[in-house]
């Protein structure tokens, strides 16, 4: 029976972690996969925000030997400084740096498109071995993306790349393209593709910039009145700092109609954040000015994905595309990392290793999804039933004093270690399944 052909849609982090522990099967060459990883992006893009790696994060990140690659460009962040309009310390949140407790700043802090890099590079490597023993390793499509998919039959999907335009058959299909996923509107349809899509009425411009006198490897935290707020972070160099500048707002259809341009609308983006901080003092000024200027500018609705299934016949998403937490969940990476290594583990078992089984690809999509779906619902668990970030940001000043003098307190008196404790992302209660794969040796950066 000759191998079968699995596309991957989306070059991230979920996609080509999934794609390496697939090719790290404990199977002959001959059984090993055709894959190919199609991303609409010309090349890989190293873009996007501040991201930890956390618990099971940790324990996957060993297996693929991406450990001393990854901690070796982390960017640093000593914890939170929470700070007024004056840039005064307000409140201090350190960094738990043996990794016991789940903080605001993991041990492990790196950048999404180093990270990204990182695991593309150790895909490529994984690849090319697997090659040279006779397997077929990865072809990656960068530049092009799919205008349709359809399932003619029960084993098999069939897809055209509309660059291309060029019609293509596989064995399996994997949507890991992200919260506004084009294989899950595909697929599912646009009007359940809308209601996967919960919204927690927060819309976040990320971007870097050069580095100022008052940035350090403290990331600084400053909430004003108007419900919005602005972190800036250390990136891991000395000379470019990242900036998340946030609004929460269910009434200005603006932040949502933006969104729905994507990049086409980069500068009306832009000058809705630039209206919004325009009266927010502190650095709003400078960071306006450098929102302007930089070209990694990217802009996303804050949101949940929920779905009742993450499978359609020989078609299934994977990470934001079928189960996002949201960036404010602290669990993101954990769930990109725990859902390929569960796709890939069922796919090796109930697939990979017995070509023969007929029911072998719909056993490994229900067990994918048996053994992920209670971390998701866990991970999509945000505190005060979602309301979180809402009680934490204000329409007056008079709010913000009075929000501000209670982190002061919480912070010296402890408070926040305990908050910490409680309340903290689930990634150490997230469990690591022993599914069996190749060990291969620590990539290094050259």
């Amino acid at each position: 029976m000759p191998p079968p052909f699995i596309l991957i849609v989306g070059s991230g982090i979920a996609g080509t972690t999934l794609a390496s522990f697939l090719l790290l099967a404990p199977i002959p060459a001959a059984q090993e996969p055709r894959i190919t990883i199609l991303e609409r992006a010309s090349h890989p893009r190293a873009q996007g925000q501040n991201i930890d790696i956390r618990g099971a994060g940790v324990a996957i990140i060993r297996k693929l030997g991406l450990e001393c690659a990854i901690k070796a460009n982390t960017t640093g962040e000593e914890g939170v400084h929470f700070v007024d309009e004056q840039n005064r310390l307000v409140a201090v949140g350190p960094a738990d740096k043996t990794g016991k407790v789940q903080t605001g700043t993991s041990d492990i802090e790196i950048l999404r498109g180093t990270l990204a890099d990182i695991c593309y590079r150790r895909c490529r490597t994984i690849s090319d071995d697997v090659q040279s023993k006779g397997a077929a390793g990865v072809d990656f499509i960068f530049g092009d993306y799919l205008d349709s998919i359809t399932q003619a039959s029960p084993d098999g999907v069939e897809v055209h790349f509309a660059k291309r335009n060029e019609t293509r058959s596989y064995d399996l299909v994997i949507g890991a393209d992200g919260l506004q996923s084009s294989t899950r509107a595909l697929v599912w349809g646009t009007t359940a593709d809308r209601e996967a899509v919960r919204s927690l009425d927060m819309y976040g411009g990320f971007f870097s910039m050069p580095s100022g006198p008052t940035d350090s490897e403290w990331r600084r935290w400053f909430i004003p009145p108007g419900r919005k707020g602005v972190m800036v972070r250390p990136s891991g160099s000395k000379d470019r700092v990242t900036v998340f500048m946030y609004c929460i707002n269910s009434t200005d259809q603006r932040f949502s109609e933006v969104a729905e341009g994507g990049r086409k609308s980069v500068e009306a983006q832009k000058a809705l954040f630039a209206e919004y901080f325009a009266d927010a003092g502190w650095e709003s000024t400078r960071l306006i000015r450098e929102m302007n200027e930089a070209e990694d500018f990217y802009y996303s609705p804050v949101a949940q994905v929920k779905l009742d299934e993450w499978s359609k016949n020989r078609v299934v998403l994977l990470d934001d595309a079928a189960f996002c937490a949201s960036p404010i969940s602290g669990m993101g990476t954990t769930l990109a990392f725990t859902g390929a290594h569960n796709l890939a583990g069922s796919l090796v078992e109930h697939v990979l290793s017995q070509p023969e089984e007929k029911k072998g690809w719909g056993n490994a999509l229900s067990q994918y999804e048996t053994l992920t779906r209670p971390v998701v619902e866990k991970a999509q668990t945000l505190p005060f039933g979602g309301q979180g970030i809402k009680v934490l940001h204000f329409e007056s000043w008079w709010a913000v004093w009075i929000f501000r003098t209670s982190i002061w307190a919480m912070a010296i008196s402890g408070v926040f270690g305990i908050l910490s404790k409680w309340k903290g992302p689930p990634a150490d209660d997230v469990k690591v399944e022993a599914f069996e794969f190749e060990k291969v040796e620590e990539l290094t950066r050259s």
